[in-house]
């Protein structure tokens, strides 16, 4: 790698980590980090998803040369989310970390900025559907994978559905 050329792997992870409020360990922890990466370069290409990356790692300097966390909170809603050209990919990274599955980008996008074949919705690994943020996020184990072992079934789930009572 030229040493001009910016770590576009760094910038995709502290980008996934402010936007899905996870950790970077623990992004790294899935073993996928590097599968996702690809599988969007090879989705929307690799000048609009170095864009994408670019606009984050200006917001995210910027937010640290200035000590202001809302520099980077609001410039991440204003100028990525709700751009109608880098929103939609940002929607499929939050998504495609959490479920481990690709969405097709909508219609408008692809026909402005172009789709590729494989533009399609599919699970980007049978490896990283039990590794998906929304299992640890919600605290159980994805169904089929991650078992929690035997004899598990006599405790009483850790999981509440309704809220505490004060």
């Amino acid at each position: 790698m030229d040493i001009d050329t910016p770590d576009l792997m760094e910038y995709f992870l502290n980008f996934s980590a402010a936007v899905t409020g996870f950790s970077r360990f623990d992004l790294l922890g899935t073993g996928q980090a590097s599968l996702y990466f690809s599988t969007i370069e090879g989705i929307i290409g690799g000048e609009i998803f170095r864009e994408l990356l670019q606009t984050f790692h200006e917001l995210y300097v910027r937010a640290n040369s200035e000590n202001d966390a809302s520099i980077l909170t609001e410039g991440i809603t204003d100028e990525i989310l709700m751009s109608g050209k880098l929103g939609p990919i940002a929607s499929n990274i939050i998504k495609l970390w959490y479920s481990a599955t690709w969405y097709q980008l909508p219609d408008p996008w692809r026909e402005k900025f172009g789709a590729r074949q494989n533009d399609t919705s599919f699970v980007v690994s049978p490896y990283a559907y039990p590794e998906g943020l929304l299992w640890q996020a919600i605290g159980v184990n994805p169904p089929g994978a991650k078992a929690p072992g035997y004899a598990s079934w006599q405790y009483p789930p850790s999981v509440r559905l309704t809220s505490p009572k004060n």
